[in-house]
């Protein structure tokens, strides 16, 4: 019996520790099963965007209306600044007589360098889904410029109206606006952008052509503005194009903060060979456009209206070159077309000193908008390939359009300076600077050829990127 009962407590004993040991399994898989608080929290972080974008379209009525609304958009702030010319021969000869050629080209390459490095800024508040305020306000900042611009009788005032005001509301639609219609296109996305972007040469076009027909026959003031007029009509009709029924507007945001500066680029061989070529073909792009109708004037001794003429003419030619451009590299690639416009772009600048008669002049104006006017959609294009890398690809454009821009604001006084120089006993010579900006656009097809060959070794290093 003792036996018995020391048998049927051992049996009790092995259930009692059979049940606690699948007590304690059991709880052990509710632990593996229920997250603790903090595990549910870095799982919610790491797993859950802080705002789902929306989808990315593919062509359609709407997207094309958008393009259309950006094309209007980029005809008043780069239209307006390629329109510079007219202002420019004006302000020398007419209305700011005594102030130099080289401080008055400062106006135009201030509004040029805050259009661009404002967009360093601008491209994360398009992200966030700031582009309506942005829109809204850059149109109204700009449209105002123009209308003070009116009033202004000092280099101070056109100073701040129509180089810094106008750069400020500039810079807060230049990046957003191709943003926008990156977002609307997948297979057509090239084609879009090529028909934005030739809203610049046919806004410069249409602002030359108004400025030319008035001033002869109102005054200044009331030349400029009619052209506000136009300006704000024209972004009236672009605004419900851009916003109405749009949903491609919203955060795209993912969450994490956006850097301004990589450090890593500045050890980066692309980066640099990039950003160097950007910078000295800048230096030399805007010149032609700023001073062929003074050096009509000055130098051929033709009308003003005939002056401006020329210089529609070369605005008008890079509406071809553009589309040109974007065909070739869809076949050849971006660097080769790249390369070829920047070096005839300079060839054509050093060609210009042999202008001196109204054909020729003509002839070397057209020349250099065919060839010039692929040298603003290529960059980007390229860059892809020059920063592979996602995660910063955004700030290192960012960080070469900065370098850029400083190139933008200073190339045009340089080479009005070099011109007073080469100027003497009251004969206005432009010799100077027609070699300025000739040689600085070949130096900078030579650092191309340098980036291509660097992107080359990279390609046979391993890299399946083409160029």
């Amino acid at each position: 019996m003792a036996g018995s009962y020391s048998e049927c407590g051992s049996e009790k004993e092995h259930q009692i520790l059979e049940t606690k040991q699948q007590d304690a399994t059991d709880m052990d898989s509710e632990k593996a099963h229920i997250p603790s608080t903090l595990d549910k929290k870095l799982a919610t972080e790491t797993t859950t965007p802080v705002t789902a974008p929306p989808p990315l379209q593919d062509g359609g009525t709407r997207a094309w209306l958008q393009v259309l609304g950006s094309f209007l958009v980029f005809a008043n702030l780069w239209g307006f600044t390629f329109a510079f010319g007219s202002f420019q021969s004006y302000y020398e000869l007419t209305y700011l007589v005594g102030t130099s050629a080289s401080s008055i080209s400062w106006i135009g390459t201030v509004t040029v360098f805050l259009l661009i490095c404002i967009g360093i800024i601008s491209g994360p508040l398009f992200d966030l889904g700031y582009f309506r305020t942005m829109l809204l306000v850059g149109a109204a900042m700009e449209t105002l410029s123009v209308f003070l611009m009116s009033v202004c009788d000092k280099y101070w005032h056109f100073m701040l109206a129509q180089g810094i005001l106008q750069g400020l509301g500039n810079g807060l639609l230049y990046l957003p606006g191709l943003a926008l219609v990156g977002r609307s296109f997948k297979k057509n996305r090239a084609i879009a952008m090529g028909v934005t972007t030739c809203g610049a040469p046919v806004g410069g076009v249409i602002y030359t052509l108004v400025f030319e027909q008035l001033i002869s026959k109102t005054s200044f003031g009331w030349t400029v503005r009619i052209m506000g007029f136009v300006m704000l009509g024209s972004y009236l009709i672009s605004f419900p194009l851009l916003l109405w029924g749009a949903k491609n507007i919203g955060d795209l945001a993912s969450g994490a903060p956006r850097k301004l500066f990589d450090r890593t680029a500045l050890t980066n061989a692309p980066f640099w060979a990039y950003s160097t070529s950007n910078f000295l073909i800048f230096c030399g792009y805007m010149i032609p456009f700023y001073f062929i109708p003074s050096y009509g004037e000055l130098v051929l001794g033709i009308s003003r209206s005939l002056s401006l003429y020329v210089a529609m003419i070369a605005q008008a030619s890079s509406i071809l070159s553009r589309l040109i451009a974007g065909y070739s590299a869809s076949r050849i690639g971006v660097l080769i077309p790249w390369i070829i416009c920047a070096a005839c772009s300079g060839a054509v600048s050093i060609a210009w000193i042999g202008a001196h008669s109204l054909g020729g002049f003509i002839a070397i104006a057209a020349l250099y908008g065919c060839f010039s006017g692929a040298l603003i959609p290529l960059p980007p294009s390229v860059f892809p390939v020059v920063c592979p890398d996602p995660k910063v690809f955004g700030t290192r454009l960012g960080m070469a359009q900065a370098i850029g821009s400083v190139a933008s604001l200073i190339g045009a006084p340089i080479g009005a300076a070099l011109a007073a120089v080469s100027s003497h006993g009251g004969d206005t010579n432009y010799l100077g600077l027609q070699l300025f900006g000739g040689l600085i656009m070949l130096a900078g097809a030579g650092n191309l050829a340098l980036l291509w060959w660097v992107l080359a070794r990279r390609r046979e290093a391993g890299s399946s990127v083409l160029i």
